[in-house]
């Protein structure tokens, strides 16, 4: 058994905002396994900025974990804690190798193209004009649930667009999801939630930034709208962090995104915990290729999920890697029809 790996930049087809910054490129890399005629493939799904593993010995870490693979996949996630996205790349290499196709880890009638996912509708940061483009286009496209990234521009003009929907809309037409990333204040970020409360909105993400958790408890507490933990969970690792943090933050929702949790097993925990405590939630990719996007999405279809997940960022890129995947209506399907197009290196 041997692996290598190597570095693949993905170029966003426009610059995409959030509160962190403009994103004008992704760097990701990729995990091959051979063994024998066989092949497995993983994504290692760095986000700069905001992966726990953004150090300067990342690719370091990669060529080690590619020379020790013969040691195995349990062996090699126990010595990659603190490298969640390497742990999840070297997880989807395995299921790889070890499926008939490279690319089918996790059969369904999801991949049997028999049923689809239902996602949500993006909408990126950008000046209000812009933000109106992205709504009518995915209003357009068939998305019955729209996802608001909000916090870069005055937040009036943000409501003005939110009451432009819902005017037009109502919740049982259209859901309402806004993610904050963080960018409100914990002085401000109640008013700010009672204001967005009367549109009726379905959950706000991150309002507060990451590790005020006196804060958010109480927020969690008193809030108006549902809130959903996402940058929250980042770099906590143990079964007994993540019980305490949800314990402790009582939170109404949680954002699940393997890349950034450490793979499915990790992310299996953060939803066990999550049910037994009666907190809600779905998954999301992490800007991955199609290629760590598969993955996901075959994951969460498994899961029998209901509510919309937010899997519908594989057509940001001008250079993504041809898939089956297939959004369309407001789902991701696969259309079985369609080839993969990877060069294994």
């Amino acid at each position: 058994m041997k692996a290598t790996y190597y570095k693949h930049v993905l170029n966003f087809k426009r610059p995409s905002g959030t509160s962190r910054g403009i994103l004008h490129q992704k760097e990701t890399w990729f995990i091959v396994i051979t063994d024998g005629n066989r092949a497995g493939i993983g994504e290692c799904g760095l986000l700069r900025g905001l992966s726990i593993d953004d150090s300067p010995d990342y690719e370091e870490t990669l060529k080690k974990t590619c020379e020790q693979i013969h040691l195995g996949l349990e062996t090699l996630r126990n010595r990659l804690t603190d490298f969640p996205s390497i742990k999840f790349g070297l997880e989807q290499a395995f299921l790889s190798l070890q499926a008939q196709d490279p690319f089918l880890l996790l059969p369904s009638l999801f991949t049997q193209g028999k049923r689809a996912i239902k996602i949500n509708g993006l909408i990126w940061m950008g000046d209000a004009v812009f933000m109106k483009e992205q709504m009518q286009q995915k209003l357009e496209e068939g998305f019955d649930c729209i996802k608001m990234k909000i916090g870069a521009i005055d937040f009036y003009e943000e409501i003005k667009l939110i009451e432009f929907l819902r005017k037009n809309f109502t919740k049982d037409q259209i859901e309402i999801r806004v993610d904050a990333n963080g960018a409100f204040s914990p002085g401000e970020a109640f008013e700010k939630l009672k204001i967005l409360s009367t549109y009726q909105i379905h959950s706000i993400e991150q309002p507060i930034k990451q590790g005020q958790i006196k804060e958010m408890s109480k927020l969690c507490q008193l809030t108006p709208l549902p809130i959903a933990l996402d940058e929250e969970l980042i770099g906590v690792f143990s079964v007994t962090k993540k019980q305490e943090l949800l314990q402790i933050v009582k939170p109404q929702y949680i954002i699940l995104k393997p890349s950034l949790l450490g793979g499915f097993k990790d992310t299996d925990e953060w939803i066990d915990l999550a049910e037994k405590l009666n907190i809600g939630w779905w998954v999301t990719s992490a800007l991955e290729s199609n290629v760590g996007l598969n993955a996901i999405a075959q994951y969460t279809f498994n899961k029998n999920v209901e509510l919309p997940q937010g899997l519908g960022t594989g057509s940001l890129y001008t250079n993504n890697i041809t898939s089956p995947l297939k959004v369309a209506n407001g789902f991701l399907s696969y259309e079985k029809s369609k080839n993969w197009n990877f060069n294994i290196k």
